[in-house]
């Protein structure tokens, strides 16, 4: 890790301030911002920028948090009750409302689609022609379930056509898992068993990037970046559910900015 002023360089991801940046050859309109732990008026287990208003943390400094991270998105946030499912909802369509689901999308450039993880992979997708965005939030039951295929399917364009970009999730050196977990993905694609290393007594280290990348090519979805960070070990930058326990969560946006 290398420090250059305000901003940390981790692979192909950069830390501006508060915010991690995704290099990904997304098209101009499409905009991105995933927070990290940085910058809020949260204390305690959940300092500093915690959004997530499900956690325990005092509801006064989330508001805060989340006014904060408006300031630098365009568009209306819409989050979501995630539920750790596959349901895929239209952003505009959540607004203003708590709806159970673990994706969404916009093809409007009205809405700005938002997940929140503390362990969980975010995947953000995009059109190469910069019309249709989505986000979604793939802990490993909704990975296995499908939640990123019917992502794809909801954003009505040609998987050819979509990038997509892994956030901030665990990393393989820290997602230990049972063998009901490896079961789950090796018993529909044979290529997954690479992605998980025995450490003995049924106990596996899962690579979920891996696993995403998988799924995704399988669907036709090529074009995928990111994946290089560990929440569980960056504990300066992430928050981490497995690490911690009661932790506060980061928010995974994109949107269509418009002419």
């Amino acid at each position: 890790m290398e420090k250059i002023g305000f901003k940390q360089v981790f692979n192909e991801n950069i830390i501006y301030s508060d915010f991690l940046d995704a290099d990904w050859p997304a098209p101009r309109n499409v905009k991105v911002l995933i927070t990290t732990r940085k910058g809020g008026k949260s204390n305690g287990c959940f300092s500093s920028l915690n959004v997530g208003a499900h956690v325990g943390d005092n509801l006064e400094a989330v508001a805060q948090n989340r006014a904060y991270v408006q300031q630098h998105v365009g568009v209306p946030l819409v989050f979501l009750n995630q539920v750790h499912g596959v349901d895929v909802v239209q952003a505009v369509d959540a607004a203003g409302e708590l709806t159970d689901a673990d994706a969404c999308v916009d093809n409007t450039g009205n809405a700005a689609c938002v997940v929140m993880t503390a362990d969980c992979l975010p995947v953000l997708f995009c059109d190469r022609a910069g019309t249709v965005v989505a986000a979604a939030h793939a802990g490993w039951r909704g990975l296995a379930q499908g939640v990123l295929q019917n992502t794809i399917a909801a954003m009505q364009v040609d998987p050819m056509e979509i990038m997509a970009y892994f956030g901030p999730a665990i990393g393989p050196d820290a997602f230990e898992v049972g063998e009901e977990v490896r079961e789950a993905f090796c018993n529909q694609i044979a290529a997954a068993e690479d992605a998980f290393q025995s450490i003995g007594g049924n106990k596996y280290l899962a690579d979920i990037y891996q696993l995403a990348r998988l799924i995704l090519y399988r669907e036709g979805v090529t074009q995928i970046y990111g994946g290089s960070h560990c929440t569980v070990l960056e504990r300066e930058n992430f928050f981490s559910y497995r690490r911690d326990g009661q932790t506060g969560r980061m928010a995974s946006i994109i949107w269509l900015e418009q002419d």
